[in-house]
């Protein structure tokens, strides 16, 4: 539906590429072939983009002006599982979301399935997206500090090493699973919490990073091992970047208002914030302006 949906848009064409990933649940490479096979059938090329972090597979595939599906379920327990849809632009709306769900629904009860790998680019994509991170902060621009990386079940896990040296960061290893761990970045087990402030007290670190399960959304803890909200540290990246107008959904933390010139609340979900985002920038496009 998600193919059939972009081709009558016209933003799809016989034989165009669409990128694949996936997380590392059991039931994810299962999924992700049958993903790929089912595209190659509607008449477009699947590249298998293999394990990497949502934004990493997004990034690459926007990159290349083509459309990109991740499967994960995301934080949810590795029993159940999901698909991540995103147009050569950026993620889908909510006016996709209907129309891939208006195609499900025409579809024949019984379908044929086959698994297909498709051509393999992950170093690739990962790479891409280690570059951007490294030539926006500068290699070496972390020198001399030392943080723990949680690694748990994150696809980010090696990636989140490789680039933290690239920065001069010693980066501890931490918590590495072979077992698929269901870690929500605002929503913490007391495992989680517990662990991080183990880690806090004896392992002397400047701070802990990791990411939920696909990479979409990052973990953070001081060097106690205190966990920093996601809204708080948005605001602390907001800050940084010297952002005067702020969107964000009406569930995060009411001080931000107190802090930015311009904050604009949104319904929870990040079509909602991406779409206020959009109409912000284009109606803000003067000198400085930075959302």
């Amino acid at each position: 539906p998600f193919v059939q949906m972009l081709a009558a848009k016209g933003q799809l064409q016989k034989g165009d590429k669409v990128f694949v990933g996936r997380d590392l649940r059991p039931s994810s490479p299962d999924i992700a072939a049958l993903a790929m096979g089912a595209i190659e059938d509607a008449g477009f090329t699947p590249v298998n983009c293999g394990v990497l972090p949502t934004p990493a597979l997004s990034y690459y595939a926007m990159g290349a002006k083509a459309p990109s599906i991740m499967v994960t379920g995301s934080h949810i327990p590795d029993d159940r599982n999901g698909l991540k849809f995103y147009r050569r632009d950026g993620e889908i709306d909510k006016d996709d979301e209907a129309a891939i769900s208006a195609a499900y629904r025409k579809l024949p009860a019984i379908l044929a399935a086959r698994k297909h790998v498709g051509s393999t680019e992950t170093d690739a994509a990962l790479q891409a997206y280690a570059d951007r991170y490294a030539g926006f902060l500068g290699k070496g621009s972390l020198n001399g500090l030392r943080v723990g990386v949680y690694q748990h079940s994150s696809v980010a896990r090696d990636l989140l090493m490789y680039l933290l040296t690239t920065l001069g960061v010693e980066p501890v290893a931490l918590g590495r699973s072979d077992i698929f761990v269901p870690v929500d970045t605002e929503a913490l087990r007391p495992e989680d919490i517990a662990l991080l402030a183990q880690w806090g007290k004896s392992d002397r670190l400047d701070a802990i990073v990791s990411t939920d399960g696909d990479a979409d959304r990052p973990l953070i803890a001081d060097e106690h091992g205190q966990f920093v909200r996601g809204d708080l540290a948005g605001a602390i990246t907001a800050t940084w970047v010297g952002a005067d107008t702020l969107v964000t959904p009406v569930t995060s933390n009411t001080a931000l208002e107190s802090r930015f010139p311009k904050v604009l609340r949104t319904r929870v979900g990040s079509p909602y914030v991406i779409a206020s985002m959009a109409q912000v920038s284009t109606g803000n496009s003067g000198p400085g302006h930075r959302v």
